[in-house]
């Protein structure tokens, strides 16, 4: 199963990208062992337009753009559902024993994304009830990945 992370704008230089970085390193390496084939972050431009409507609208058709067919839409959202690590990570084992080609977890930007797009979320996932930055959600969801596969592999990684 392939995981995709389309995002709304960059990471720039410095410790937030060096540390996404690093968890994307490790979530790959250890996901290769139960089936993660690839796990990938697509970077979606934010929007230039001066309307909040227009922005989410571009940025969501940007998205749908990128999201593989048939791959279940996971939709990173404030007002989501709070899963713990185990609940996640069976999840992906769910998706992964029902052979579904891909996951594609979404992070929007700033002003959200547009109705038809959240529409299409089979999970709305929350990483607690605060508001974070962007690339925080980013950083958070990808160490959130590697500690699937650490659950996954019995790894001590991750302490129940």
């Amino acid at each position: 199963m392939r995981l995709l992370i389309a995002a709304v704008g960059r990471l720039k230089q410095g410790p937030e990208r060096e540390l996404a970085a690093d968890y994307l390193k490790r979530a790959k390496a250890i996901g290769r062992n139960f089936g993660l084939r690839d796990i990938e972050i697509v970077e979606i431009r934010e929007s230039r337009a001066q309307d909040a409507e227009r922005r989410r609208t571009e940025e969501s058709i940007a998205i749908a753009n990128v999201v593989p067919e048939d791959a279940v839409v996971a939709m990173l959202d404030e007002r989501g559902d709070n899963l713990d690590s185990a609940a996640l990570a069976g999840l992906l084992r769910k998706w992964r024993e029902e052979d579904r080609a891909a996951v594609c977890f979404v992070i929007g930007g700033a002003d959200g994304l547009a109705q038809t797009l959240c529409e299409r979320a089979r999970l709305k996932l929350a990483f607690g009830a605060s508001t974070w930055p962007h690339q925080l959600v980013r950083i958070m969801l990808l160490e959130q990945l590697y500690r699937a596969g650490t659950i996954f592999a019995g790894h001590p990684y991750h302490r129940a």
